[in-house]
């Protein structure tokens, strides 16, 4: 069954799936507070759970989590292949992820955030993460994020984006 997912509401997304011509409603899709989704959805109120990210980040991400953060971004695990330190594979396997896995997952949410909070659309920001930037040596800013200089390197310019600071 493929279909769209369509969403409007932050906290509890109702979703529409159009199978074919039809049009098929399916339940709100809940955030629990602090997974990598919600994150998203209230990247400016993060800074005040720093603590509590950190002990979501030890206790580790579940797979659940992981699936949920995937598709409220449009998302696919492919797409992170290269920035996850854990391969899709191995991912799938587990119920919980490790520790370096979860962080890494975390600061993919906390990007996102930023990202849906300057640009217009996901779709938008997507774009910008797969365009080659002169800001950043002409790498695209996606290819940066398997480490945690590239994640600080992609922040600061969308921050400079925000703030129509331009390098």
């Amino acid at each position: 069954m493929s279909g769209k997912i369509q969403s409007s509401s932050p906290v509890k997304k109702e979703a529409t799936i159009r199978i074919g011509a039809t049009k098929k409603r399916i339940a709100p899709v809940r955030h629990p507070k602090f997974s990598p989704s919600w994150v998203v959805i209230h990247s400016k109120e993060t800074p005040g759970f720093k603590l509590e990210l950190i002990d979501r980040i030890r206790e580790g991400v579940k797979k659940s989590d992981w699936k949920q953060l995937i598709q409220y971004t449009n998302s696919t695990e492919k797409e992170f292949e290269h920035i996850l330190p854990a391969s899709i594979s191995s991912m799938q396997k587990k119920t919980v992820y490790g520790k370096e896995t979860s962080e890494r997952i975390y600061q993919l949410a906390k990007l996102f955030g930023l990202g849906y909070e300057i640009f217009d659309s996901k779709d938008d920001f997507k774009k910008w993460l797969r365009t080659p930037s002169k800001a950043l040596g002409n790498k695209m800013p996606f290819d940066l994020l398997d480490s945690s200089f590239g994640f600080e390197l992609v922040q600061n310019e969308m921050i400079r984006i925000q703030y129509n600071v331009y390098s």
